[in-house]
């Protein structure tokens, strides 16, 4: 089984978060799964928490899902807590594509009734709630309480000691514990590299015996089990009926004269 992991982030920005979520990533998968991790490469990688950001990167992010399709992957994993083109990119792909927030808060109501997140700063505090309300759990999320990273690369410098990392992870221990006083069984980092860098450096629980999630070994564990799904079902994973339909065949040669090679599986009728 072959997983794309796609970040939101430039690898040469982001060295010392791109070799921890490697070590993480090797913990998640089981034997015979293999994984690569990819970046964005093209332009940004450094502020996806403004919403015009984001869009310049989703354009490189659903590329990329129809390369990883082509290439032969078995799955895409969208390990950003936006969840950038999620939906986009289960109606062009065949294979299964998961998203980190999506994935987290979903494992996250299997481990407990009630579920706090710790967002990085007050912009990226909106974003993450549209993705609650999305998927139907704003019932379940009971506090979102916020740390002040506004500068998201200074999260590279907290794998190393020093006072940035004191900084970094004082601020989410007090907002994690926050969490747990406003009635949360369960805690969601809202921040794929603050996952990477709390599991890293051994972090699992707070305060009450609360445990904190890690939405990357999350992640890797549904898109293994979402690849198994889907070949006991015929191959078929996403529904075609609805929000992820694709064109029917007597009109996909008139979208590719005007849009290219679009939704490859579907033929010309």
């Amino acid at each position: 089984m072959r997983l794309w992991y796609q970040s939101l982030t430039r690898p040469d920005a982001w060295p010392a978060y791109q070799a921890a979520l490697r070590r993480v990533l090797d913990t998640a998968c089981d034997p015979g799964t293999s994984y690569e991790v990819h970046g964005i490469e093209q332009r940004g990688g450094v502020g996806d928490q403004y919403r015009r950001l984001e869009f310049i990167e989703t354009i490189e992010v659903l590329d990329n899902v129809a390369r990883a399709e082509a290439e032969g992957f078995d799955a895409v994993l969208l390990g950003n807590i936006a969840d950038p083109g999620l939906r986009v990119a289960r109606e062009m792909a065949r294979v299964p594509v998961l998203g980190l927030c999506e994935t987290a808060l979903f494992t996250a109501c299997q481990m407990g009734l009630t579920v706090g997140l710790v967002v990085s700063n007050d912009k990226h505090h909106g974003r993450v709630l549209e993705n609650v309300a999305l998927y139907g759990l704003t019932s379940r999320v009971v506090t979102v309480e916020r740390m002040q990273v506004d500068r998201l690369v200074d999260l590279d410098t907290a794998f190393s000691p020093g006072p940035v990392r004191d900084r970094i992870l004082g601020q989410f221990h007090v907002a994690a514990e926050a969490c747990v006083a406003r009635g949360a069984e369960v805690v969601i980092p809202a921040v794929g590299v603050m996952m990477v860098l709390l599991q890293d450096s051994g972090v699992h629980e707070t305060a009450k015996q609360t445990p904190i999630l890690c939405g990357p070994l999350a992640l890797v564990q549904a898109g293994q089990m979402a690849v198994k799904l889907s070949r006991l079902m015929g191959g078929r994973f996403a529904s075609r009926r609805g929000a992820y339909a694709q064109p029917p065949s007597d009109q996909i040669a008139e979208l590719r004269r005007y849009y290219g090679p679009v939704y490859p599986a579907v033929k010309e009728g």
